[in-house]
């Protein structure tokens, strides 16, 4: 941690999680002198915002942060969120980042002198150059409508649900079906909750495909290294749902349907509330066959990669569906359901409303290639594929800010393009 001593660095990193701290390492392999600000405390976000349960859906072994290495004894398992912690721990330990903790920024601007000024809860500061790294996911989506459901039952984000025990008696309405939805309304199913889900548009794929996981399979396939001027929906990519599957218990598939034929209602996507009733799209089976259809493609993307390079393989396989909706049900009445909670699984909007700096679109969403914006010195990182698909995990975030750093030490060297060079 820090003890500041000067106002101005080269450079100031605004975010202390993962990709803060992986630029930090890199700056101080450059020997640039430089300030990490965290509104927090480091890592924060692993800390405070997770369930009980959560443990990771890619396998340890993606665990790769700069000079930190997965080195357990389980890399093909998933670990659980004290581990998670634990290795992040170790990470803080190595990197020994020059950390102001406690610091919210409230506003960077670049001044008529060139350098950037930032003012904080714990000072102001100037730096030549300025990388983004507090993330996408800052504001909670949840609608309006939110307002109007009944006072007595309790409304709580993905970011804040910890377990069952932890919500009121009665029944749980889980709002979106992504990663954090169905997995949440996976843990509250297993206590033996009733829950109704209501369904959305995010894929799913299989945890595990002829003989291996299928992350295992995918990076054999460079699909993770693929940049996103590569993908077919180009930066299009960046508002993909990421798809659902678990880690937990040594990881298996999420299969909603599974859960329908064991008591969970299934929704289509939630629309309103009025007059005592929630009203949801007429869309359930639409939604499920598309996620199907997704898990199908990705696994006949495994079977010509196989086939192709010869491998020996088990059987290819093709799922079918294990149940479908008898009819699309588009009420529920919220008091004869009992539902005494709603948990909000749609996701967050960023909020960069700090930043003083033409580089934003109309959604709010910062406009960058491989995280260098068109403004000089000012660098993002830690996006959801800022790059490629791992870039806001633990699998890509060393490349991303090996290539930011690489960026940062040409311009201060003056050369027009980042290039891989180090300096001091």
């Amino acid at each position: 941690m820090s003890n500041v001593q000067s106002t101005h660095c080269s450079v100031i990193v605004v975010g202390g999680g993962q990709a803060g701290l992986s630029v930090s390492y890199f700056l101080q392999q450059a020997n640039i002198d430089h300030l990490v600000l965290e509104k927090h405390s480091v890592t924060h976000t692993w800390r405070t915002q997770r369930w009980d349960s959560f443990c990771l859906v890619t396998p340890n072994w993606q665990c790769a942060l700069p000079g930190h290495p997965y080195d357990g004894a389980d890399p093909h398992g998933f670990m659980k969120k004290d581990e998670i912690i634990a290795y992040l721990d170790g990470f803080i330990e190595k990197v020994n980042a020059p950390v102001l903790e406690g610091a919210a920024v409230t506003r960077v601007a670049r001044g008529a002198d060139g350098r950037y000024h930032v003012k904080s809860t714990r000072g102001e500061f100037t730096a030549d150059q300025i990388v983004v790294a507090s993330g996408g996911y800052h504001t909670p989506i949840v609608p309006r409508m939110a307002e109007r459901l009944p006072a007595r039952i309790a409304q709580v984000q993905s970011s804040d649900y910890r377990n069952a025990d932890a919500l009121p008696p009665g029944a749980v309405l889980v709002v979106g079906s992504g990663q954090s939805g169905a997995q949440i309304a996976e843990d509250l199913h297993l206590s033996g909750r009733k829950v109704h889900l209501a369904v959305g548009e995010a894929p799913r794929c299989a945890r595990f495909y002829r003989g291996r996981d299928v992350v295992d399979w995918l990076a054999d396939m460079r699909y993770y290294d693929m940049p996103v001027t590569d993908h077919p929906l180009r930066e299009g990519v960046r508002d993909n749902t990421n798809h659902y599957v678990t880690g937990r218990d040594g990881g298996r598939d999420i299969d909603l349907r599974h859960f329908a034929l064991e008591g969970m209602e299934l929704f289509g996507r939630l629309e309103d509330f009025s007059d005592g009733k929630l009203h949801f799209a007429p869309n359930l089976r639409a939604n499920l066959d598309d996620a199907d259809d997704t898990y199908n493609r990705i696994n006949a993307s495994i079977d010509g990669f196989i086939a192709k390079q010869g491998i020996d393989a088990p059987p290819a396989a093709r799922y079918e569906p294990l149940w479908h909706p008898a009819e699309e049900r588009v009420e529920l009445d919220i008091e004869a359901s009992g539902i005494g909670a709603v948990v909000w699984c749609i996701g967050f909007t960023p909020d960069f409303g700090w930043l003083d700096a033409p580089v934003f679109n109309g959604r709010g969403h910062p406009s960058h290639l491989r995280g260098v914006t068109a403004v000089p010195g000012l660098y993002f990182v830690g996006l959801p594929w800022l790059h490629t698909w791992g870039s806001g995990r633990f699998s890509g975030v060393a490349r991303d800010a090996q290539y930011l750093v690489d960026a940062i030490c040409a311009e201060r060297a003056g050369a027009p393009d980042a290039v891989s060079i180090t300096c001091a």
